[in-house]
């Protein structure tokens, strides 16, 4: 965090602190100690302290003394956001269908900053190496539910995410250049869903679908997903784009007032 960075006045650069502190901790970073978490944060170790000691209060941290790691009770951060957002409640009968219908996994997402979020997830019961579930992250240039949302977005809205995104890490199959982005996101748009190999993992192929609100705006992204031994372009295209299609088509009508 850069404390010299311009602020307004209506900052509170506490609260924003007290939000590092719990950004720091993740998969991989399941627990820290009071160091970790000063060095991670970009704070001192007494201002690390305070904070940290402030979560184990208010019952969002554990510790043993000399670890501290994430307690249950933070999910209610995230829930507080999911309860009140009905596009997970209305998406997950019609994901439900799609699931039963493709005999694949879907999901549904949103655009965050630069990543995309799961906010409603159906898996089938094949293992993926990597573990899915409501609130993983993904950068949105490299998934085809990312694709499909950035699509979307009004160019003056586009334009200030392209300039802050890094591609020499992107994963194999994504697009390497500002140039390769532009023009994958120009076929989304003229195509209406996204087709996406190697999409997570080695072997893994996606289709995207857009989720249209009253106005038209793309407001979250779906999509099915399975090894290329078992969906092929082909049966993607013809197979599974119109179901993924009818799936979007009746989450926009339910999502509007009878």
């Amino acid at each position: 965090m850069n404390d010299d960075s311009p602020r307004e006045d209506h900052f509170v650069q506490s609260l924003a602190r007290g939000l590092q502190v719990i950004k720091v901790f993740g998969p991989h970073r399941a627990e820290m100690s009071l160091s970790d978490v000063a060095r991670e944060g970009g704070l001192t170790r007494a201002a690390a302290r305070r904070y940290l000691l402030t979560l184990v209060d208010l019952g969002y941290m554990r510790t043993d003394g000399r670890l501290f790691r994430l307690a249950p009770r933070i999910l209610e951060l995230g829930y507080a956001y999911l309860s009140s957002l009905s596009l997970p409640r209305v998406a997950g009968p019609h994901l439900e269908w799609l699931v039963r219908e493709t005999g694949e996994s879907s999901s549904m997402s949103v655009l965050d900053s630069s990543e995309i979020v799961y906010v409603a997830r159906v898996p089938t019961t094949r293992i993926m190496t990597v573990a899915i579930s409501v609130g993983t992250r993904f950068p949105a240039h490299a998934t085809s539910m990312g694709l499909v949302l950035l699509a979307g977005l009004e160019r003056d809205q586009l334009d200030p995410y392209l300039a802050g995104i890094d591609l020499s890490t992107a994963p194999e199959g994504a697009a390497a250049t500002l140039e390769d982005l532009h023009a994958a996101l120009k076929q989304v748009r003229n195509q209406g869903f996204s087709l996406v190999d190697q999409e997570i993992e080695q072997g893994l192929r996606a289709l995207a679908a857009p989720v249209h609100d009253r106005q038209g705006r793309v407001i979250a992204a779906i999509s099915v997903s399975a090894h290329v031994s078992r969906l092929s372009k082909d049966k993607a295209r013809r197979q599974f784009l119109p179901l993924l299609l009818e799936a979007a088509q009746r989450i926009e009508t339910d999502l509007r007032p009878s």
